[in-house]
Parts: structure tokens; sequence; C-alpha cells
């Protein structure tokens, strides 16, 4: 069995063509690359908007990686273990993001070695996935919102996410109408609060909003608050998705066992990288529940081909690696009428310039 030879690891800092607020204008990506006693080799990543780039990695170079050296070179045989040794630093959040970039060289690391795209590796069970268009537009006056719904339609996609949760609730009520009305009544319109209310606003907001058919509601409340959203789930119609800000496989059971969540959406960077993240779709299958993982098309299309259950991706305009110049070579995914697929390439596909 090939062992881990080294690890490294490097923070890029890469600019938002559309910024994400007054304090988000770029994302942290912190490229790794693994070389196996094999020869093999595998480039990864972590990632983090704008907080704790340098906290991650510090722990890849000083914590991580010297760990790593002489561990097994099988992904899913040397997380947990790794996991149980940065737990001193925290179960999830900063520990798990830097593990991932571990976990995602090694799995490149193996499908190059098996000269295969990762989707193949695992066990690809269809040719595309169905994505809708997202944005971080909050901030967007009106007319800006309108026009970036235009644009997704225009692109071909059948299904769109925006942000609510303005002061006044009439304002969102406003952007909803004027954003329903340009996607007509057989589009998918998905809504997220990003954690911005309480049980007491989510409930009044809920109850205004759901005139405009929203297909779910993203962490309505804070994303720790299990009690709130089993409580809100009760309360509303409207399927309650969250899982971004969740970094274990035993939140997620745990919201799942509460009937807090309808949807789950890690973030594949966040829960710690492929292995968790197969762990985790597998609990929500389990439960009934749907798999939509949160940003990373170019990371999370590719697993979404290997899930047994249908998946939507989610695809930020203007914040793919490609869109944004950050990769060494083309994107492994390509998303074009509102479906995303896959490019020829091998491993990951994804190497930072």
């Amino acid at each position: 069995m090939s062992e881990i030879a080294a690890l490294d690891a490097r923070l890029i800092r890469v600019p938002l063509r559309r910024p994400w607020g007054a304090d988000v204008q770029s994302v942290g990506v912190i490229a790794t690359h693994v070389v196996r006693t094999d020869g093999a080799e595998g480039w990864g990543f972590s990632w983090t908007p704008q907080i704790g780039a340098e906290a991650v990695l510090a722990l890849l170079q000083h914590d991580i990686a010297s760990f790593a050296a002489g561990q097994s070179a099988d992904p899913s045989a040397v997380w947990r273990a790794a996991w149980e040794h940065l737990h001193e630093a925290g179960g999830g959040g900063i520990t798990t993001i830097a593990l991932a970039g571990l976990d995602l060289a090694l799995w490149d690391a193996a499908a190059r070695a098996a000269d295969l795209p990762v989707s193949h590796l695992l066990g690809r069970r269809r040719d595309s996935v169905r994505a809708y268009g997202s944005g971080v537009n909050l901030h967007y006056p009106l007319e800006e919102l309108v026009a970036q719904v235009r644009r997704w339609v225009e692109a071909g996609f059948d299904a769109v996410k925006v942000k609510v949760g303005k002061p006044d609730l009439a304002e969102d009520v406003d952007r909803l109408a004027a954003v329903r009305e340009v996607l007509g009544p057989d589009r998918d319109l998905m809504i997220d609060a990003n954690q911005r209310w309480d049980l007491a606003r989510a409930t009044a907001s809920l109850e205004e909003l759901s005139r405009f058919a929203p297909a779910w509601i993203e962490e309505p409340l804070r994303a720790d608050d299990l009690a709130g959203h089993a409580e809100l789930a009760r309360r509303t119609g409207i399927p309650i998705a969250l899982g971004e800000n969740l970094h274990t496989e035993y939140r997620f059971a745990e919201f799942l066992r509460a009937g807090a969540a309808h949807i789950v959406q890690p973030n594949i960077v966040r829960v710690g990288g492929i292995t968790p993240f197969l762990r985790i779709a597998a609990i929500a299958a389990d439960a009934g529940a749907a798999v939509h993982p949160h940003l990373l098309p170019e990371l999370s299309g590719q697993l979404a081909l290997t899930l047994p259950q249908e998946v939507l991706v989610e695809d930020v305009e203007d914040a793919g690696f490609g869109d944004l110049g950050a990769l060494d070579g083309p994107s492994p995914v390509r998303i074009a009428a509102g479906r995303l697929t896959e490019t020829t390439h091998v491993g990951l596909g994804l190497r930072f310039a």
C-alpha cells in the first residue's frame, strides 16, 4: 500500500468579479500538492471566503503535513485518523476546511494513478446534472437583481436562487414579485436568508413570501440553531435547506433526525473533502433528504454525477474558478442550458495557477 511521502500548501487570493459584499472582495484558495511513496502526485485545495485562509494554511503546513507523512495514501483510510489528530483544535470549521486540502489531493492522486477522472473512480452514474443560477445579490438594487435573473433565464437555467432578508419585509416581497415575474410560473425559485432571521421573523417572513412558491428556504436561522429549525419546519410548508455551515456528519445526522432540514447542502471543502461528503450524502439518502452541494461546481458537479439521488448544483454568477482565471488549464466541468457536464480530464482536473 502506497503511503504519503510529502504534502505542501500555498495560499492564493483570488479576486471576485462580482464582490459578495463590501467585506468580501476575494476568496482564499489554499492549493495543496501531495506526493505518494510510489511517485504518484495529486493536487487539491482548501477554500474560504475572506476569513481564515491564513489559519487553514498554517494547519496544513504545521500540523497536517507532519502528521500525514508515512500515513496511508488511501484517503478513506487516513481521513478519520487525521480528523482525530486535529480535533483538539476543533471538531469542524477551520480543521475540516484544512483537512479537505489533504483529502482532495489524495483523491486526485488516486484517480491520476488510475488515469481516470475522480467521477469514474467513484463510479459515475449519469452524464449530466441540473444546475441552478445563484448569486450573492441581497445588496443589488432591484434593477440589477432583475437583470441578473433575466441573464439566468436567457442562459437556459430553469431554477434560480436569490437572497432575502432585507430589514423591511416589504422590500423582500417587492423583490421576489419582480423575480417571479421574470421567471414565470414554471421555473423554480429558491430563496436564501443567510441566517438573518430569528424564529419569529422567519415565521412571519415565510408566511408572506410563500405566495411566490419558493422551492426551499435556505438558512433562515443561525446555522447551529437545531431546535429553532425543527420548530420552523413545523410552522411552514416551505422545505428548509441548510448545511453550508455544518461541518461534520454528526451535525448533519442530528438535523435530519430532528426534522430540522428537508434538504442538506454540504460544502465539500468545509466538511473536509470527498471522503466525509460521501458519508453525509449516504446519511441524507437514508433519511430521505435531498442533497444539493453548496458552491464550488467544478468540484461538487463531479461528485453529483456519482450520487444515487438527483442533485442540483449551484452556479454562482462569475464566481467559478475558471471564470475567475484561477486555474492552470481548462475547467473540468461545463455548464450550459442549465446542465453541468464534465470535460476531458484526469483526477479532479483542478490545478491552480
